[in-house]
């Protein structure tokens, strides 16, 4: 489900919110102006302190891939490499240049460009895995932003609790008042933990996934381009790649079969 994340954290935050309508506290009792400025406002501060101002501005761009990712479909991606491995081998790998710009993947279209040009295949796998790691890197940049802010969110939160409290021992006085100030002072834990744990974290480890899962489709994607460029069977090909696939998401033999058809002839479709 593309929009899991955002469904996991709305359920979340409505689970601790019926769970306190329950307990008899009302949910704007948690909405405290000074505790929401200490703790969003300070692991604000702190994250971009860390991480530096340019992956700080990609924070609205990451929320979005996270609550809504791309889908990597892998049995699509078998079935088009097999499609062009046997239009390679009818025709020759010269026949793909022309259909390349129809390819929407730029890694895939990059990948296939490079062996029309006749480049050594240990340096289409250089270059390839080059692209990998360097995207691996990218999203790791983005998923530490929120990593970050998943761990200075809880010590913000204890330090509003303890601002709070000095501020209540300075007005021991009035014992009519306690209760409340002491309330309003764990707000800020409450708020700390809460958000570290229902929302940057959670998204951390949702871009992680969706960096892992989009490694896994480049790795298959490379390991079909050099089997282009070898000229190995496509039946042997997609053995070979349909192995990335789980197992329950794997096409049958006739399926794929009927499936699987040259890239000449599904743009001529």
């Amino acid at each position: 489900m593309k929009a899991a994340t955002a469904i996991g954290i709305a359920l979340g935050i409505g689970g601790l919110l019926v769970g306190a309508l329950m307990e008899g506290t009302t949910p704007m009792a948690f909405f405290n102006i000074s505790a929401l400025l200490i703790v969003l406002v300070g692991t604000f501060g702190a994250t971009m302190a860390s991480v530096g101002w340019d992956s700080i501005k990609k924070i609205p761009s990451l929320y979005r891939l996270s609550f809504s990712p791309s889908q990597q479909d892998l049995g699509e991606r078998v079935e088009l490499l097999v499609g062009i491995a046997e239009q390679a081998r009818r025709e020759g790998l010269l026949a793909l240049d022309a259909q390349l710009a129809d390819i929407d993947d730029d890694f895939t279209r990059k990948g296939l460009q490079l062996v029309v040009d006749g480049t050594d295949p240990e340096l289409v796998r250089e270059i390839l895995e080059a692209e990998i790691d360097g995207m691996e890197t990218r999203h790791h940049a983005g998923a530490e932003v929120f990593e970050k802010a998943g761990g200075y969110a809880p010590t913000m939160g204890i330090i509003g609790t303890v601002m709070g409290l000095v501020h209540v021992l300075q007005n021991l006085a009035d014992p009519s008042a306690l209760g409340p100030a002491i309330s309003t002072a764990f707000i800020a834990t409450l708020l700390g933990v809460g958000s570290a744990n229902l929302v940057f974290l959670p998204v951390a480890a949702r871009l992680r996934s969706l960096s892992e899962e989009e490694v896994e489709l480049r790795t298959l994607t490379l390991d079909g381009i050099l089997a282009v460029q070898a000229g190995d069977n496509p039946r042997v090909v997609a053995d070979k790649l349909s192995s990335y696939v789980p197992p329950a998401e794997r096409r049958s033999e006739e399926e794929q079969a009927d499936n699987v058809t040259p890239l000449a002839q599904r743009e001529a479709a």
